[in-house]
């Protein structure tokens, strides 16, 4: 691993991202950025040549992405299985390069999948994955007021949209909808997307209370 100091930019990292929707999460564009680290949950695939290990990159309500070691047909059915959840039966509905896209028999509650990880065997706490979630959002950063759209949440940070770049390392208050305003700092920025990590995270409870209204729109 390629040690860049602390911050990290959005190229340089990937993880598992969570939605409410209740659609299959589709083929995403492919970055060129080279990435150092990788944090994507792994899952079980049981499939029609048995069962292998795969990572998860996306999961909705609906289905999920994986990222898998050996070739799958669509139409073909398999069946997930993630650490502490039953299996989850589905269908491969795309394939592309080493990705698939699986919609799910019945759709999961992802409220209830993200609860059931507050808490490991040992007793440790682990922080809440990232969330999509599209709200409005301000950020205020010194005299400058911005008017943003979240894209995606976690405990620690928040990655928004926006239409004039933020400075990178630059102290900011950010007041998303419905939601108490929230101090931290610019970590990265480009391409219309900003990182901001929190200077104290969300409670548990108090982040999941604020997204499961999402939920509801599908």
């Amino acid at each position: 691993m390629v040690e860049r100091g602390s911050m990290l930019s959005h190229e340089e990292h990937e993880e598992t991202t969570y939605s409410f929707s209740s659609e299959t999460p589709e083929p995403s564009e492919r970055r060129t950025g080279r990435r150092h680290m990788t944090i994507l949950r792994v899952g079980g695939l049981i499939g029609s040549r048995g069962r292998e290990l795969c990572l998860i990159r996306n999961i909705s309500a609906g289905g999920l992405m994986a990222h898998v070691y050996s070739r799958h047909a669509h139409g073909e059915h398999v069946a997930i299985e993630l650490k502490g959840n039953k299996p989850i039966e589905g269908v491969v509905r795309w394939a592309e390069g080493s990705n698939i896209g699986i919609q799910f028999d019945t759709p999961i509650d992802v409220a209830e999948m993200l609860s059931s990880q507050a808490l490991l065997d040992n007793g440790w706490t682990p922080r809440m994955p990232r969330v999509e979630v599209d709200r409005l959002a301000t950020i205020r950063c010194g005299a400058r007021l911005y008017g943003v759209n979240t894209h995606d949440i976690s405990q620690g940070g928040v990655k928004v949209e926006t239409d004039e770049p933020l400075p990178a390392g630059a102290q900011v208050v950010i007041t998303m909808e419905r939601f108490r305003p929230l101090q931290g700092a610019v970590r990265w920025s480009g391409d219309g997307l900003a990182g901001i990590a929190f200077n104290q995270a969300i409670p548990f409870g108090e982040l999941m209370t604020w997204l499961i209204p999402d939920k509801v729109k599908g």
